[in-house]
């Protein structure tokens, strides 16, 4: 796991948009996997920026989104599939076909989770999967008591997270749904290279348990330790509760030019 403090959120994006064009030129038709949310919108801003600029051509990739609502439908301006075609998908230039969101919208989310799982497989993988980071340590919507074999299934969100979300539902705690249908832990464990987000005071426990605290379904994101391909994006104040912070400093500064993320 490499861990990169940033000294803002530009900084983030510029070394996550590094890696997706990275990966694109050498793979045109690579397999994202792709967060909604606050966390990953500077990569996305520096993505889109490169797009324009001519530096990527993302019109190749495909895109599977971590998690969505059960019970909105896919054109709810609250939608997970709504956002990330209006933050990233869309002006990336990126098809419609070939933009993925769970079906949480159909009458058998089971049969929808086991669709999902079969799609990702089809496609051959995720090679780069965006996270952010909860505050109560969930990845996707795996939160605290998840296995940490779980795929894609239905799940029951947390006060805490339903709370922290409420801000894309215009502040209205009774709007935003009980439920998700979510990649699960295994899955995210699948993909060749996970690049987590994280910024802001408030994740910085959180952080803390997933850089260096045990393995444990108390805290989902830890699962990432047993990831062959991690990178931790953070700023200064989610890297606050970092024992080691002054040696993934001096990793990151003294890291192979040649090495990339």
């Amino acid at each position: 796991m490499e861990v990169v403090i940033c000294a803002s959120a530009e900084g983030i994006g510029r070394l996550g948009a590094a890696a997706v064009t990275e990966l694109v030129a050498r793979r045109p038709e690579a397999v994202l996997g792709l967060a909604t949310g606050s966390s990953p919108r500077p990569v996305y801003a520096e993505v889109l920026r490169r797009v324009r600029d001519g530096q990527v051509d993302l019109g190749r990739v495909s895109t599977f989104s971590l998690d969505e609502y059960v019970g909105l439908p896919a054109d709810h301006p609250s939608s997970y599939r709504a956002e990330i075609r209006r933050v990233f998908t869309d002006p990336a230039g990126i098809p419609a076909e070939r933009v993925h969101t769970p079906r949480a919208d159909e009458d058998d989310v089971e049969a929808a989770a086991a669709a999902y799982e079969e799609a990702i497989r089809t496609a051959g993988g995720i090679d780069l999967q965006l996270v952010g980071l909860g505050t109560e340590g969930h990845i996707a919507f795996n939160e605290p008591g998840s296995s940490l074999a779980s795929r894609t299934r239905i799940k029951t969100l947390t006060e805490q997270t339903r709370q922290d979300n409420a801000r894309f539902f215009d502040g209205d705690v009774s709007a935003v749904p009980h439920h998700c249908l979510t990649v699960g832990l295994a899955t995210i464990l699948d993909t060749r290279h996970v690049i987590v987000i994280a910024t802001g005071e408030s994740k910085a426990r959180a952080v803390a348990e997933l850089v260096e605290g045990a393995v444990s379904a108390r805290w989902p994101a830890t699962v990432l330790q047993a990831h062959p391909h991690v990178t931790v994006l953070l700023d200064e104040a989610a890297a606050s509760g970092l024992e080691l912070a002054d040696y993934y400093r001096y990793a990151w500064e003294h890291k192979p030019g040649w090495q990339g993320l």
